[in-house]
C-alpha cells in the first residue's frame, strides 16, 4: 500500500478538495483507495458520507484522533491522508513517516506563500523528506491563468528555487461535484477534460506505470 499525504498548515488551501479528487482519480483507475481524514473539521469524511453507493468505492477511516496503519485492513493500494491543518512537530513527523508523496496545496496569494514556505521549511527537516523517501509535490491551486496574482506566485516560487508539480485552474466544477459526494474523475464529460488534464503531471509521477 502506497500513501500520499495531502498537507500545508496554511488553512483553506484546497487539500480537502485534493485529496477527494485524488482518490477518485485512482479509483477511477479500479485500484482499492482508503481514504483518512486526519483533520477535526472532518471535511473529508462528510464528503464520503454524501457519496453515491454506485459509485467508485473508497474506503473511510476517521484519523481525527489516532492515526495508525496498523488499523488499515490489508489489500488497499492506495490510502490518501486529509492532514489536518495545525501539522506540525511530532504530528508532522508521525504523518511524513507513513507518506511516499507529500502534496502540498498553495493558493496564489501573499499570505499563504509565506505561510507556505514556512510550512515546507519544516517538513523539509523531517529525517523521512531528507533521506528521499518522501518526496514533496508543491502544487498551485485555484490559480486564474495570466492574472496578477499567478504572475507573483509563478515569480516567487522561481526565485524561491521552488519546483511546482501540476496547477489547478479555479473552477466550480470542484464544487458542484464535491456537494454530491463526487469528484471530477467520477464524470467523464467532455467539458472536464481540460480540468482532469491538469491532474496528469500529479498522476504520472506518483503511478508512472498506470
Amino acid at each position: 500500500m502506497r500513501v500520499i499525504l495531502v498537507a500545508n498548515s496554511k488553512g483553506g488551501c484546497g487539500k480537502t478538495t485534493l485529496a477527494t479528487t485524488l482518490a477518485t482519480a485512482l479509483a477511477g483507475w479500479g485500484a482499492k483507495v482508503g481514504l483518512a481524514d486526519a483533520d477535526r473539521q472532518k471535511s473529508t469524511l462528510k464528503w464520503l458520507k454524501s457519496r453515491p453507493g454506485e459509485e467508485r468505492a473508497i474506503q473511510s477511516f476517521d484519523w481525527s484522533k489516532e492515526r495508525k496503519l496498523s488499523g488499515i485492513p490489508k489489500g488497499l493500494d492506495w490510502l490518501v491522508v486529509d492532514a489536518p491543518g495545525a501539522l506540525r512537530g511530532p504530528d508532522a513527523e508521525d504523518l511524513v513517516a507513513e507518506a511516499r508523496h507529500v502534496i502540498v496545496p498553495l493558493l496564489p496569494s501573499i499570505y499563504d506563500i509565506t505561510a507556505t514556505e514556512r510550512f515546507l521549511k519544516r517538513i523539509e527537516r523531517i529525517k523521512k523528506v531528507k533521506k528521499g523517501k518522501a518526496d514533496i509535490m508543491l502544487v498551485p491551486n485555484r490559480v486564474r491563468p495570466r492574472s496578477r496574482a499567478a504572475d507573483d506566485l509563478s515569480s516567487h516560487l522561481k526565485q524561491a528555487g521552488r519546483n511546482v508539480s501540476a496547477q489547478l485552474s479555479d473552477r466550480s466544477a470542484y464544487a458542484n461535484l464535491a456537494a454530491g459526494g463526487l469528484g471530477i474523475f467520477d464524470r467523464q464529460s467532455a467539458s472536464l477534460r481540460p480540468v482532469r488534464m491538469q491532474w496528469n503531471p500529479i498522476l504520472k509521477h506518483i503511478a508512472p506505470s498506470a
